[in-house]
């Protein structure tokens, strides 16, 4: 049970910090967030849009809905924003008999948004900063809104319309994650939630199939590390723990986002036995780098685990922060005997938003998808035109160009059916036309990869690159 003089002190101390950072937060330069503008400006209303046009024939059985959230602030932006911590709004498509049944887009109804649209906020319990705008995933039959750090997910109904923050049934006894990963043999949804006020310790969060979580374990950290995803094998949880670390220096001047670059902070990566307590953790040494995405992990034969990353040399090391160079493809190998990991570059091209067939998390897999990214940091993504398809197993990559003026996100595996290969199905994922300011549904045959579309759903509007998204079959859903 907290110490009420503890508290009383805590708040204080914030009320200080807080303080203290308005004050200098006027003091930061005044010009529009690379992230606010062009390409990512926001949208500025919520539209229903029904019987899309296609072009192309959308394959038969690829019934659901397509969902995707970003970061999209509901007021002008001001001094010390940060894209990553924008109001949440989420993209829906239905797709059902070949057909593009509907198009929304909402304000996830944090108060602050609602505020800011004049309109009651979501229903439910909250938990600190309640802003969630980072991915949408399945969870015990029922699609949430998802964010690390801070607020209980929030619960979205089949048609966008309803929202309610939902803490598992009440089982969630704190933050959550932007990337939780299902284990397709058991149906349990596996987290390594991080609190931004909490530095010295974080989380492996279980949720069972029912959707309530299961196993709860703290594992002690330093300096309040930023853990954006993670991942599982078949005997571990996998923790990142990297030198992208709370900073107050950063948060004393003014800015929004908390982190920075720490080369004090010793990278490491955790081996976690999935019943084990934080006793049981094996730390591997790696050398100082970020990771935002894994794209899967597994146990070799050696008793390894074996993970491809898209990693960062440094990430925000400048004091008002900033990407820095672009990630790069890479197979980590970690060895619980030697406590160390050996990285090898797969690919060194810049490239994000690693996927796979998921039905492969946790086990061996042999086709990762990326995005491509400037090579020069270029925000409004010029020259992004390509995403790309990894062959692990002859080392080559193909290449799916969408040709100029054109900028593709995250692109998400759906298997033609449940026996399907790994590479037997569909990509989908949206693509921007930077010269029409429209957005494209595209869905491409994996194993045609260079082909053009199979299928294109057109939607007259410009939908802002944003974070994740993930296909929701029908009868994911209980549909």
């Amino acid at each position: 049970m907290p110490n009420p003089v503890e508290s009383i002190l805590r708040t204080a101390a914030e009320g200080l910090v807080a303080l203290v950072a308005a004050c200098n937060r006027r003091r930061l330069p005044g010009t529009q967030h690379p992230f606010a503008v062009g390409v990512h400006a926001p949208m500025r209303e919520e539209l229903t849009l029904r019987d899309l046009s296609v072009t192309g024939t959308i394959p038969a059985g690829l019934d659901g809905r397509y969902l995707k959230m970003g970061a999209n602030p509901a007021r002008p932006t001001t001094r010390g924003h940060d894209w990553f911590l924008g109001d949440g709004m989420v993209h829906g498509l239905c797709i059902e008999g070949g057909r593009a049944l509907w198009y929304r887009n909402r304000w996830i109804g944090s108060r602050a948004a609602s505020a800011a649209l004049g309109r009651p906020a979501a229903p439910g319990p909250r938990r600190g900063d309640d802003t969630v705008n980072t991915n949408v995933v399945a969870i015990g039959g029922r699609a949430f809104a998802v964010v690390e750090a801070g607020s209980y997910p929030v619960a979205l109904s089949e048609d966008l319309e309803t929202q309610r923050y939902d803490p598992f049934d009440g089982t969630l006894a704190g933050s959550f994650t932007g990337h939780p990963h299902r284990d397709p043999e058991t149906g349990e949804t596996h987290a390594i939630a991080y609190d931004g006020r909490v530095w010295d310790r974080v989380r492996h969060v279980v949720v069972s199939p029912a959707g309530r979580v299961v196993r709860d374990v703290p594992i002690c950290v330093e300096h309040g590390p930023c853990i954006h995803d993670c991942a599982i094998t078949a005997r571990f949880a996998v923790t990142l723990d990297l030198p992208l670390t709370f900073s107050m220096r950063a948060v004393l001047a003014g800015h929004r986002f908390p982190f920075r670059w720490n080369p004090a902070h010793r990278a490491r990566v955790g081996l976690l036995p999935r019943h084990g307590t934080a006793a049981d953790i094996v730390w591997c040494a790696v050398e100082p780098c970020f990771v935002f995405h894994v794209a899967n992990a597994y146990d070799d034969a050696h008793g390894r685990v074996v993970l491809d990353v898209v990693a960062y040399e440094t990430v925000f090391a400048s004091a008002d922060g900033g990407l820095d160079a672009p990630g790069r493809l890479e197979r980590w190998t970690a060895d619980p005997k030697t406590g160390t990991v050996d990285r090898r570059v797969i690919d060194p091209t810049a490239q994000e938003f690693p996927r796979i067939d998921e039905r492969r998390f946790g086990r061996p897999h042999r086709y990762p998808y990326t995005v491509s990214v400037p090579a020069d940091g270029n925000t409004q993504l010029v020259g992004a035109r390509q995403i790309y398809k990894h062959d692990l197993a002859t080392g080559e990559r193909r290449v799916h160009d969408f040709g100029a003026d054109r900028v593709p996100g995250e692109f998400v595996f759906v298997p033609a059916r449940p026996e399907a290969g790994e590479d037997e199905g569909w990509l989908v994922g949206l693509v921007i036309d930077t010269a029409r300011d429209t957005t494209d549904f595209t869905i491409l045959d994996a194993r045609a990869f260079e082909a053009p579309p199979v299928a294109t759903v057109h939607l007259g509007h410009r939908i802002p690159p944003g974070f994740h998204g993930n296909w929701f079959p029908n009868d994911i859903l209980g549909r």
